[in-house]
């Protein structure tokens, strides 16, 4: 049978790779500080062929879009939204640092302000404890103010920073738990800037997604319809052979 099926089946296997790519992007366009993935592929020439013109296709290095959310007003005193470029940072399971963009922040039964997976939130010091009773606001430089929760509040005492870091993107990658790692220590960047009572959503631009997987599913279509002309090549072939 022509080798062209191997050439075909590669190429439609991809198609189904891309598809469930896009089919998860589509899936946190509602997840704030979502970064949409990027599959890339490369051609590599079948070695040996006659002729130079049969190719796989391969996965390569998946990306990341880190084009930022648009940010989007709650009014809740723990939402805070990074402008631009940078990354809050909250301590895993394993003690390692993962970096995300979904500051809806809570505290947790130990009083300690966590991410919304749970995890805790790094400031100057480690995690950050947050006094009972009391109201937090965040300022621009991710300082974290307290207020007593009454009717005297009295004055605004800093009580931990937010640890706000900027690796460079290049040295990102996506963990299975959904945070990005840096490739190396990341510092605290002062650069960067936070919003208290708002939200970053996801970037995902939903009209192309939607274009993207139409795109895919004829283009898997097309891979199909090459598996069949091969087919039927290959039993005409056989008829003429028979001839002989």
């Amino acid at each position: 049978m022509d080798r062209l099926i191997y050439t075909a089946m590669s190429g439609a296997q991809h198609i189904l790779d891309q598809q469930t790519t896009n089919s998860n992007n589509l899936a946190n366009v509602s997840s704030n500080g979502f970064r949409a993935q990027i599959d890339t592929f490369r051609a590599v020439p079948i070695v040996g062929a006659a002729l130079n013109t049969r190719a796989f296709v391969v996965n390569a290095t998946s990306g990341t879009d880190f084009t930022p959310g648009p940010i989007q007003p709650t009014g809740r005193n723990l939402d805070v939204a990074i402008e631009g470029k940078g990354w809050f940072a909250v301590q895993r399971p394993d003690g390692t640092e993962g970096l995300t963009r979904n500051g809806s922040f809570k505290i947790n039964s130990n009083s300690i302000l966590t991410s919304p997976d749970g995890l805790p939130v790094v400031g100057d010091g480690g995690p950050i404890t947050v006094p009972p009773g009391v109201i937090l606001s965040v300022a621009g430089d991710g300082t974290i103010s307290a207020v007593n929760d009454g009717s005297n509040p009295g004055p605004s005492n800093p009580i931990g920073r937010l640890k706000l870091v900027n690796p460079p993107e290049a040295g990102l990658t996506r963990g299975t738990d959904g945070l990005f790692v840096s490739s190396g220590p990341a510092p605290v960047d002062e650069t960067v800037k936070v919003v208290n009572g708002s939200l970053e959503g996801s970037n995902v631009n939903v009209v192309q997604s939607m274009v993207n997987m139409i795109s895919l599913a004829r283009q898997f279509d097309l891979q199909m319809n090459m598996l069949k002309t091969t087919e039927s090549d290959d039993a005409k072939a056989s008829e003429l052979l028979q001839l002989n």
